[in-house]
This record gives structure tokens, C-alpha cells and sequence, in this order.
């Protein structure tokens, strides 16, 4: 009987209707959506939860590295997850792990339960947020459906990030800080019970095995790194509080490359960097990653310590922001039929370079559109352009069966870059207001002083980031 039914399965799985192209996109962005709002929510709220909590200056960045740290040293074991377990599993599992840390963090009475909330939600977005491009990529053909599908992913995804300001901003200010995070509760419920609805099951043909010793090392290797770059904002460079964290990172990143070399199933195969299209785009990520990260944590920062502006206010002055980036993101793919796509994403880093440049001219009495608005959406609409010609270099040409792995490395040299960049950037600005008041700034002329030094660095990232592109393989998409 049991050989009678493992017969059956698997035609009986072959005679289900394949869900509506639609509804596949529509349940995986929701899902990235969830996952990039959380990177930035939280930013408008920060004020509040450190009154609330007394979180200290370090314990505030915590609040967005604990999520951003444990979100990038997972990507990779959500991604293998993903191809081994089956794609739609992996995506329920993470989708519903996350939506739990929310309700915990929501709920939170001290800032250690905080932060460790923040630190599970990124574990539950590091399972969700490969499995949704690579439920896409194994959905739709390689070609000019798929660049589409992708530039919706990246433009619901961009708009997520650009957006949780708006929305932190109302939340804190017409509710509470706690509903930043509670309000994925009920969101979370209703996209896992559509999602278990409309999408099928997938996954590589091959053993059941991840390598929980390469993820282990990896993320412990990337804590180590940004923990020891933060020390330095207090301790200084040289202090070694600051140089052992940042050695054993080192140590821990080596030792995990030893790993996969010798393990017969490694978390990230090392055979993969050998793909032009997946070394450089990631190679590409990881330095504009570094430049946009703290984009929106360093304005909303400004916007309410030197404007004064309120959370709503805040939030608001973001919605524009929002606006471009998803313009640019649906207007790349239209572009890259035309013309070489790396042009597209160049035109497009470019454009987030002189933004950011301009962004950096910041004054304490700053008006909105001179210092929010022109400098906001130049950044955001280049950064749409840049985003969709690169994960669709990097996701071309590489097997079925190793979709979610190029998606998880994707996304984690992504959030890599991003969380290693606000941690160097946050240790320089702090680092010129300082130097600013010790020679008698005011406090808002400081931080004013800092977060324009912020702003100009991550210029430099992402001009690095854009002269890169040049690396890449041309993605444009084959005639439909």
C-alpha cells in the first residue's frame, strides 16, 4: 500500500492546475515587501523606543543592525533551504517566523527583548526573502517575462524600504512605536494563508543537507566585523575593543570559505563565484549596498533632531522617495529592451551618486525642497534603475536547482554591504559632530555636520559600486 501511494504522489501532484501567473507574483512581493518596510520602519520610531526603553546611542543603531546582522549572515541558509526543503515551505516557515518576532517585538518592555526580537526577525526575513526570487526566477522564463517579473519584485521591494518611513511615521505618531512592528501581525497572517493557497511546491532534485556549520561561521564572521566597527564610534580605531572584534570576523570569514571548499554539500558552492554574472553583480551589490542602507536612517534622523520635524512629518517627506524608486524600478525593464542593460544600471548608480552628493550639502535650516525633496528623489529613482539590470545579471544563466542559493548570496551582499556601511558611517558621522562640538558647535550645527559627512561618503560607495558595473555581462532580455 505504501509503494501504491508513493506511486500516486507525484502524478497526482502533476495533474494540479499551475496557479495564475498574477498570484505568484502578487504572494512573493508581498512577502519582500514585509521583509525591506522592517529594514526601515523602524527608523522614524527610534526616537520614541529610546525614550520608551531607554535605549542608549548604541542601542538604538542595534535596533536596526540586530535585524539587518542576522537578516545577511542567514540569507545563504534560507536560499539552500529554499531549493532543498521545497520553495513554498521555506517561504511559510520564514514568513511565520518573522510575523511571530513582530508580535514579540511589539510587545517588548526592555530594550534587550527589543533588539532580540529585531535579531529573530531578521532570522525569519533571512529565510523569507531568497525564496521569493527564487520562487520567481523558477516561475517564470528566463527572458523579457522574467526581467518584468523582477522589475515588479524590485519595485515593490524599493518602494517597502522608501515607504516604512511614511508608515513609522503614522504608526508612532497616531498609535505607538510598538505598532511598527505589531502591524505586521495581521499582515503577516493574511499573505501566509494566500500564500498557502495559490502557490505550489518546488524544489532542487537532490539530498536533504544543509551546512549548518557554514552558517554558523558566516554570521558570527559579519557580527564580528560590524560589533567591532561600532566599538570604534566610542573606543577609537586602534582600541581593542574595536581590533579583536574585527580579527576574529576576519578569522571566522576564512574559516568559512575553508568550509566550503572542503564540505561535500557547502552552503554557498564557491564553484558559483566562477559565473561572471553571479561574482560581479554581487561584487556590485555589496558597495552600492554600503552607499543606500542608511539613506533613510540618516534623513529621518536629521528630518526630526535638526528640523524638528514630527514622526507623521517625517514620514510623509519620504512618500516622494517612495514615488521615484518605484518609477525607476518599472521603468528598467523598459529600458534594458532597448539598450544595454549595464548602461541602465550606470545611468542609474550615477544619478544615486549626485543625489547623495547633493544630499550631503544638508543645513541646519534646511528647506524641504532643496534638502528632502530634490536630492530624495534624484538617489531613489537612480536607485531604481540600478537594482532590477543587477539581480537580473546575477540570477541569469545559473541553474533551476540553484535559484534560491544566487538569490540568498544576492540579497546577503546586499544587506552586507548595507549593514557594514551604516555601522562606517554611523562611526564617522558620530565622529565629525563630535569633533564639531569640541570645537563649540551647537548640538544641531554637529549632528548637521556628521550626517553630511554621512551622506558624502556613501556618494564615494556608490560611485565605486556603479564604476563596477562595468563587470558585468549584458542581462538584457531575449525577445518575448
Amino acid at each position: 500500500m505504501s509503494e501504491l501511494l508513493g506511486r500516486r504522489a507525484p502524478a497526482s501532484r502533476t495533474r494540479r492546475t499551475a496557479p495564475p501567473a498574477w498570484a505568484v507574483l502578487a504572494a512573493v512581493c508581498a512577502g519582500q515587501f514585509l521583509v525591506v518596510l522592517d529594514v526601515s520602519v523602524v527608523n522614524v520610531a527610534l526616537p520614541s523606543m529610546r525614550t520608551a526603553l531607554r535605549l542608549s546611542d548604541s542601542g538604538q543603531q542595534w535596533v536596526v543592525n540586530a535585524y539587518a546582522l542576522t537578516f545577511a549572515g542567514f540569507l545563504l541558509l534560507g536560499g539552500r533551504a529554499a531549493d532543498l526543503f521545497g520553495r513554498k515551505r521555506t517561504f511559510l516557515v520564514g514568513l511565520g517566523l518573522f510575523t511571530a518576532a513582530s508580535l514579540a517585538g511589539g510587545l517588548a518592555q526592555d530594550s534587550w527583548m527589543l533588539i532580540s526580537a529585531r535579531a529573530v526577525q531578521g532570522l525569519g526575513a533571512a529565510v523569507l526573502a531568497p525564496t521569493t526570487l527564487s520562487i520567481l526566477t523558477t516561475s517564470f522564463p528566463e527572458g523579457s517575462e522574467r526581467t518584468r517579473a523582477i522589475g515588479t519584485w524590485t519595485a515593490v521591494g524599493a518602494g517597502g524600504g522608501a515607504a516604512g518611513g511614511l508608515v513609522g511615521g503614522l504608526l508612532t505618531d497616531y498609535l505607538s512605536w510598538r505598532w511598527v512592528l505589531l502591524v505586521n501581525v495581521p499582515v503577516g497572517a493574511l499573505v501566509l494563508v494566500g500564500a498557502a493557497l495559490c502557490l505550489t511546491e518546488s524544489r532542487a532534485d537532490r539530498a536533504r543537507r544543509l551546512d549548518i556549520p557554514g552558517a554558523v561561521l558566516v554570521t558570527a564572521g559579519v557580527a564580528g566585523l560590524a560589533y567591532g566597527i561600532a566599538q570604534s564610534e566610542s573606543h577609537g580605531w586602534t582600541s581593542t575593543r574595536s581590533l579583536l572584534p574585527v580579527i576574529a570576523g576576519a578569522v571566522l570569514l576564512a574559516a568559512f570559505t575553508l568550509v566550503e571548499a572542503r564540505t561535500a554539500a557547502p552552503l554557498m558552492p564557491l564553484r558559483l563565484f566562477r559565473v561572471r554574472s553571479v561574482s560581479a553583480a554581487n561584487t556590485v551589490l555589496l558597495g552600492c549596498g554600503a552607499a543606500t542602507f542608511g539613506t533613510w536612517y540618516f534623513l529621518s534622523l536629521y528630518m526630526q533632531n535638526v528640523l524638528h520635524y514630527s514622526p507623521v512629518r517625517a514620514g510623509v517627506s519620504f512618500l516622494p522617495h517612495t514615488v521615484a524608486i518605484i518609477i525607476g524600478s518599472k521603468l528598467a525593464p523598459r529600458l534594458m529592451g532597448r539598450v544595454d542593460a549595464r548602461l541602465v544600471g550606470a545611468a542609474g548608480g550615477a544619478l544615486s551618486a549626485v543625489g547623495l552628493a547633493w544630499q550631503s550639502t544638508l543645513t541646519v535650516h534646511g528647506g524641504f525642497a532643496g534638502t528632502i525633496l530634490g536630492p530624495g528623489v534624484v538617489t531613489m529613482f537612480g536607485a531604481g534603475l540600478l537594482m532590477t539590470p543587477i539581480a537580473a545579471a546575477a540570477t541569469s544563466g545559473v541553474a533551476m536547482s540553484e535559484q534560491g542559493i544566487v538569490s540568498g548570496l544576492l540579497n546577503t551582499s546586499r544587506q552586507l554591504g548595507g549593514a557594514l556601511g551604516l555601522t562606517i558611517l554611523a562611526t564617522a558621522a558620530a565622529d565629525r559632530a563630535s569633533t564639531r562640538g569640541e570645537h563649540g558647535a551647537d548640538a544641531a550645527h554637529a549632528l548637521t555636520a556628521g550626517y553630511g559627512l554621512a551622506f558624502l561618503i556613501a556618494a564615494g560607495f556608490l560611485a565605486v559600486g556603479t564604476a563596477l558595473i562595468a563587470l558585468l555581462p549584458n542581462p538584457t532580455p531575449k525577445p518575448a
